[in-house]
């Protein structure tokens, strides 16, 4: 069966979960959760060059193959012609997968406001904390003291909120928006219905009747890899959210991440 292609990557705490759950309702569709596959090209292609074999004959076009191959039999045992890989990696990576699939992709990028983001990470530390330290905290104790601290961890470059940021920041300087339909994240909640139109839309797929009121959850992860609870868990049925992050980590440290939307230049 020939396969379509598309990915998911954007910012944590932004609906990826739930937009990859309701796009599983077509029946045309798969939508992954947390995908490694691209790790594993990724390893591949930064190995091969090491290998003196490879060294003395470059073999190009045989390791172009064999990325694609990775990619494409990882998918091989789903009977679906429309493939959603969901991963933030991917827009460091867009020049690979270009190169491997031979085709311009498309990525839909699930974004919110960073401060939000934010926010979202610091209730689930509260949460996580009354009875465990996650990770992060253990290796950044004294910074965990103060939200002011927690959030400037949390957006760090090595950290998933300010990789995730850096990487829609550098897809975006390096000329690929085209290849990006955002996902705004008060949008998708607010008018799901028109938020997935505009998705078929960029996709050019032909429109699914989604139901927005009764989304079961087919996409589960093990959050307790990442330290947290909850972390990609969703509810049944989308409504609208209201931006909390004055109330949660306060006007003062927000006001250190106004302005970094992007996606609303």
């Amino acid at each position: 069966m020939d396969k379509k292609y598309y990915f998911i990557s954007g910012l944590p705490r932004s609906g990826s979960t739930l937009l990859v759950n309701l796009l599983n309702q077509n029946p045309r569709f798969y939508a992954s959760g947390t995908s490694g596959i691209m790790d594993v090209m990724f390893g591949v292609r930064n190995q091969w060059d090491k290998l003196i074999e490879f060294q003395a004959n470059k073999r190009v076009e045989e390791k172009r193959r064999v990325l694609k191959a990775i990619f494409e039999v990882y998918y091989s045992g789903i009977e679906k012609p429309v493939i959603f890989d969901k991963c933030r990696g991917w827009l460091s990576l867009i020049e690979m997968a270009e190169e491997v699939l031979d085709q311009q992709i498309k990525i839909l990028v699930p974004v919110r406001d960073i401060r939000d983001v934010l926010a979202s990470f610091e209730k689930l530390w509260r949460k996580q904390s009354k009875l465990s330290q996650v990770p992060t905290e253990a290796s950044n104790y004294f910074q965990f003291q103060t939200v002011e601290g927690r959030c400037f961890i949390w957006a760090n470059a090595d950290q998933p909120i300010g990789l995730a940021y850096n990487r829609i920041k550098d897809a975006i300087q390096r000329g690929y928006r085209n290849r990006l339909h955002f996902v705004k994240f008060n949008q998708f909640t607010s008018f799901p219905k028109t938020t997935m139109k505009g998705i078929y839309r960029f996709l050019e797929e032909e429109y699914f009747e989604h139901d927005f009121d009764h989304i079961e959850q087919v996409i589960f992860e093990n959050d307790e890899v990442y330290g947290y609870t909850d972390l990609h868990t969703i509810q049944s049925k989308i409504e609208p959210k209201k931006s909390d992050w004055i109330q949660v980590i306060g006007k003062e440290v927000g006001m250190k991440y106004q302005g970094l939307n992007l996606w609303d230049e």
